[in-house]
């Protein structure tokens, strides 16, 4: 059996679930850090049951990723947990939390520099967070992986999107500078572009159904992205094979971004 963990923050729905899925099929034991309510506890915990079935060692914790205190204490938790010799070989950051507000509209809320700054810590910041943490305590295994999501709005204007802009823009610089200052360290720093995927994350952006028939009349390949198509490409960044792919930011999305 395996040494080595895959920790998801962010991980009970979405691409965050699908990659720890495909990890436990291959072996990694995995750690889901999520922020859900009660009412949606029961449909999770029949996700999480499929990836204990794969014969890996499963921790779920509900709470507050964000927060500093919380975060040092799962990590104590965290760390009381693994079994000696165990060490996390993967973070993947899948945490998306933030405002949609439009920056101008006739009547209701506008985003604000408020919105923006919490955006940007939850999608962006928090990259940095887990990883120094973790770097820290001394978590990571040799050759970690550490891996996030960004989209194609990352360069695109989009309606109602500027502050997750804001902070896809900084994660993928943060990617990119993490991966050149940590290197001595052994730890690789890669994000994914995946193309439009129908998430409960896509479906909070307004005018969702329109992104989806945009991005399907774009695609090459005549279909959108599924969690599954991403959490395959994370599989391959956590690879031997992958060992020289760091700092940089991977298209996963079929060929949609090619016009």
């Amino acid at each position: 059996m395996k040494k080595e963990w895959a920790l998801i923050l962010g991980g009970s729905n979405g691409l965050g679930l699908a990659t720890a899925k495909k990890l436990a099929k291959h072996g990694y034991h995995i750690i889901i850090v999520h922020r859900d309510r009660r009412t949606a506890l029961a449909a999770i915990e029949k996700e999480f049951e499929e990836i204990k079935a794969t014969g890996v060692l499963f921790n779920a914790y509900n709470a507050d990723a964000l927060h500093p205190q919380k975060r040092e204490e799962l990590l104590h938790g965290i760390s009381e947990n693994l079994p000696v010799g165990h060490k996390v070989k993967v973070l993947v950051h899948s945490i998306a939390k933030g405002s949609l507000k439009p920056m101008y509209a006739k009547d209701g809320a506008t985003l604000s520099d408020q919105d923006i700054k919490i955006t940007f810590d939850a999608m962006a910041l928090s990259l940095y967070d887990w990883t120094k943490t973790l770097m820290n305590a001394q978590l990571f295994s040799n050759d970690s992986r550490v891996i996030s999501f960004t989209s194609e709005g990352n360069t695109r204007a989009l309606p109602n999107y500027g502050a997750v802009s804001v902070a896809k823009v900084a994660l993928e610089a943060l990617t990119r500078n993490m991966a050149l200052e940590f290197a001595p360290i052994g730890i690789k720093v890669n994000c994914v572009q995946a193309g439009v995927t129908q998430t409960k994350s896509l479906e909070m952006i307004p005018g969702y159904e329109k992104l989806m028939a945009h991005a399907l009349a774009r695609n090459p390949n005549s279909r959108l992205t599924t969690p599954e198509d991403v959490a395959n490409a994370v599989y391959l960044l956590t690879m031997e094979e992958a060992k020289w792919i760091t700092g940089t930011v991977i298209k996963v999305d079929g060929g949609e971004s090619l016009r």
